[in-house]
């Protein structure tokens, strides 16, 4: 293990920080976790379901999203992914995945063995605990967009899509809602939120029109953060303080 390998085990190590306290031999046994890092194109499939993982992804820089893909072929976006994210963390345990997930945008990951991950768990008890939390808050994020999916008109389902982009990436320091860039198309919104991508582009406008964000192409800046909390009907607290 390098330094530098050490440097970017740093976005995982500040997160499960996050979610549990953990003293200098947790820190010191995830430090210690082989990396493999690569590079990849925007679009690059990082799972593919129905694989059987034998190692962990986690997000070093970039955004990926995590989605389903139903027998017409239609899409459904069910998370999107920022730097620090364990991008797979449910194949600690379970053997196959049940899902896809593929970068949005040029990124670099680190691959971690599965076996080291699953053993440093078990050794570090408040590691475990942190990890366990992390997927326990995966599934919470699943179940708000599930209703947000369901049950949300159109303009309350972007604004939090965007609502909750904004609090996760500020958490990590990759964007403020002053001023941030979007990395999903229209299209990526579209198949997050059940819309079309039309649909998508009028709700945006809307929001722009109504002052409560101000965009440039995929460069946004948010105007109006009550206002746009009381559309998206967003409530942070599904997030288990972990944003």
């Amino acid at each position: 293990m390098n330094n530098n390998d050490v440097a970017l085990l740093g976005r995982l190590t500040r997160k499960l920080r996050r979610l549990n306290d953990l003293d200098d031999d947790d820190i010191a046994a995830i430090g210690n976790l082989r990396l493999q890092v690569e590079r990849v194109e925007r679009f690059r499939e990082l799972v593919r379901e129905g694989h059987r993982p034998d190692r962990c992804c986690l997000l070093l820089s970039g955004f990926a999203a995590r989605f389903k893909v139903a027998a017409t072929g239609a899409r459904q976006i069910v998370s999107f992914h920022i730097p620090g994210d364990l991008l797979d963390i449910q194949h600690l345990l379970l053997a196959r995945a049940d899902h896809s997930i593929e970068a949005i945008t040029p990124a670099k990951v680190g691959w971690i063995p599965k076996a080291d991950l699953l053993k440093v768990a078990w050794a570090r008890p408040s590691v475990g605990k942190a990890l366990w939390r992390d997927c326990l808050i995966d599934g919470s994020i699943f179940r708000e967009w599930v209703l947000n999916v369901g049950r949300r008109d159109a303009t309350s389902r972007v604004a939090h899509m965007l609502c909750e982009f904004i609090v996760r990436c500020e958490a990590v320091e990759v964007g403020r809602r002053e001023d941030f860039e979007l990395p999903m198309t229209q299209q990526l919104i579209a198949d997050a939120t059940g819309l079309t991508p039309v649909h998508v582009n009028r709700v945006l406008k809307a929001l722009d029109n109504r002052g409560v964000v101000e965009r440039t192409r995929n460069r946004f800046s948010i105007v109006d953060w009550k206002q746009l909390c009381a559309i998206a009907d967003f409530d942070a607290a599904y997030l288990h303080n972990a944003a």
